[in-house]
């Protein structure tokens, strides 16, 4: 049983799970999938081949799966995915892959999106991820988990944030952020671990151990893919590996101040 208010519009084809809820004037594309107990205020436009978990709540003016705003867009058939317990805020935009992507976007579990988030083609969120008003990601941006963008910060086209990451508000982001690293500024440069958000989920020796590598790593002017290799060797902690290791991975380089 769904409640479904009489002037929302339901494409025919739409799959609609057992209690979910739509609110008036909103519409709903043949090809979307919602699973139960989603909750869809007024005025939301939900396109396209747009699939949604379980229990997320959607506000009003939302519009999630319009098509991608990339002029090499050409009608193919693209996919947006969101996973469970998503709350995604008042006139938040989410657009759907692009063949050149991969052609899916993908959100995963528990995140928050607030007003105005954008999540540009092909982008990819993990789990339990804090978007601030007016965050902007354009295409191809990867996020991991525990990751926190501030408000009114946009993130360039193909850059990847680690888990447990925080970029802050009003920051322009051009380079890849590691885990566990917090970001400020424009262009945002690394200020230093995230050590509010890392306290709340990880346990004090690992904080100690990634200290020490953030301190080899960015402080002491050595070459930094080299001494991530050395520190990767070398660590036992799987945290500081992982530290290492998206630094030896990233394509795009990393935002500090070389001394």
């Amino acid at each position: 049983m769904s409640l479904i208010h009489p002037t929302a519009i339901i494409e025919n084809g739409a799959i609609i799970g057992e209690n979910v809820s739509i609110g008036a004037y909103s519409h709903i594309s043949s090809k979307a999938k919602i699973d139960d107990g989603t909750t869809i205020a007024s005025h939301v436009v939900i396109d396209g081949d747009t699939t949604i978990g379980k229990n997320n709540r959607i506000f009003s003016h939302a519009v999630i799966g319009s098509i991608p705003q990339d002029l090499k867009y050409q009608g193919e058939d693209v996919k947006l995915v969101i996973g469970d317990n998503n709350t995604i805020r008042e006139f938040t935009l989410l657009n759907p892959g692009t063949q050149g992507g991969g052609s899916i976007t993908k959100i995963g579990n528990q995140n928050l999106l607030m007003a105005y988030v954008h999540l540009g083609h092909d982008v990819i969120i993990g789990d339990n991820c804090i978007l601030a008003n007016g965050a902007t990601l354009a295409g191809h941006v990867e996020l991991g988990n525990f990751v926190v963008i501030g408000g009114l910060s946009p993130i360039h086209q193909f850059v990847h944030i680690g888990d447990y990451a925080m970029l802050a508000g009003a920051s322009a982001l051009a380079q890849d952020l590691p885990p566990y690293c917090l970001a400020e500024g424009n262009r945002a440069t690394l200020r230093g671990l995230n050590l509010t958000g890392l306290r709340r989920r990880i346990d004090r020796e690992s904080i100690n151990d990634l200290k020490v590598a953030y301190r080899e790593l960015f402080e002491q002017g050595k070459p930094l893919q080299d001494t991530a290799k050395e520190i990767y060797t070398n660590s036992q902690s799987s945290r500081v590996k992982e530290l290492c290791k998206f630094i030896m991975d990233s394509s795009r380089g990393v935002p500090f101040n070389r001394k």
